[in-house]
């Protein structure tokens, strides 16, 4: 009791000091624990945002559960739908816990994301038309996130960091099934080929967009920065997307594809992937929910979460 009077007695630099030694320390926050607005408020909308991106993550492959070619394929993307729903369940589940001080709820969440204050990840605006296109959100796009996870599973707030454990264990396998998906149409028959390489083609902007822009002078801000300073991630965007590169692009030419980006180099002397640049207007455009499938998903979750509202409401008082 002493120590929580003496706690409530220091000033909030004080506060503040004893916090940020506790994360340099390698200690982990929990939610009951005393933290700076600007912690919590950013872990709200990362968390928020990576929440519903898994939800909405789900709806383009589950577009693809009734007409997947086979038996064997069909089990294997419902199987991952249901991991993504319930990774953002889980994930909103920790967003709750961060905002009961503020006196909001998952109903505020949910508000947030069909007034467009909240956003969800750009990937999952867009189209996926073709079977391909199921391919390449599990490998490359499942792949992307991986990278970016794993970034954060040492991350400064331990229920974020405890969630991503169980996320990042799961992803790895949707991308060992997106990647069955590619090999087969890669060494398939020419038009299969050609439908893998119009996927490829199709989401190459989208995949260069995953990681955000790559720094402070192209959008004004430095959130990135306020990530990296409480410790919930070690790497900026353009590093995440450097090690993307490093990866993925040396499997996607193995395969006999060709990049959509004919400037694409690895320098040497640098020691950087060189590409060009995708349109960060487009960008904006699409988070702000005007990309290519965004009113339709919106739509459809809507309506979704409207009509099971009754579910809800009957856990919640039982």
């Amino acid at each position: 009791m002493s120590e929580v009077m003496s706690f409530d007695q220091l000033t909030e630099k004080e506060k503040m000091q004893r916090f940020m030694e506790r994360i340099e320390a390698g200690e982990k926050i929990e939610a009951e624990d005393w933290m700076p607005d600007e912690y919590r408020l950013t872990l709200i909308k990362l968390i928020s945002m990576h929440g519903i991106s898994e939800i909405m993550g789900a709806l383009p492959e589950k577009e693809w559960v009734p007409k997947a070619p086979s038996l064997k394929r069909k089990l294997g993307i419902m199987a991952k739908v249901q991991d993504e729903m319930g990774h953002g369940q889980l994930l909103l589940r920790v967003t709750e816990d961060l905002m009961k001080p503020l006196g909001k709820t998952r109903e505020d969440i949910m508000n947030d994301l069909f007034s467009g204050d909240l956003k969800f990840h750009n990937v999952f605006h867009m189209e996926a038309p073709s079977w391909a296109d199921a391919g390449i959100i599990g490998w490359l796009v499942d792949g992307a996130a991986i990278i970016t996870q794993t970034n954060m599973l040492d991350a400064s707030y331990g229920p974020y960091a405890r969630a991503l454990k169980r996320i990042c264990a799961e992803e790895v396998f949707h991308a060992q099934h997106g990647e069955s998906i590619i090999l087969a149409l890669a060494e398939g028959t020419e038009e299969q080929k050609q439908m893998l390489q119009v996927a490829l083609d199709r989401w190459w902007e989208a995949l260069l967009m995953f990681f955000g822009p790559g720094d402070s002078s192209t959008t004004g801000t430095s959130k990135q920065d306020i990530t990296i300073k409480y410790q919930i991630r070690t790497k900026t965007n353009e590093e995440l997307r450097q090690d993307f590169f490093s990866k993925y692009i040396p499997r996607v030419l193995s395969l006999g594809l060709t990049l959509p980006d004919d400037t694409m180099h690895y320098d040497e002397k640098q020691e950087l992937w060189i590409y060009k640049q995708p349109d960060w207007n487009r960008f904006k455009q699409i988070i702000k929910n005007n990309g290519p499938k965004s009113k339709d998903r919106l739509e459809l979750r809507k309506v979704t979460y409207h009509t099971n509202k009754w579910v809800h409401e009957a856990l919640s008082n039982s």
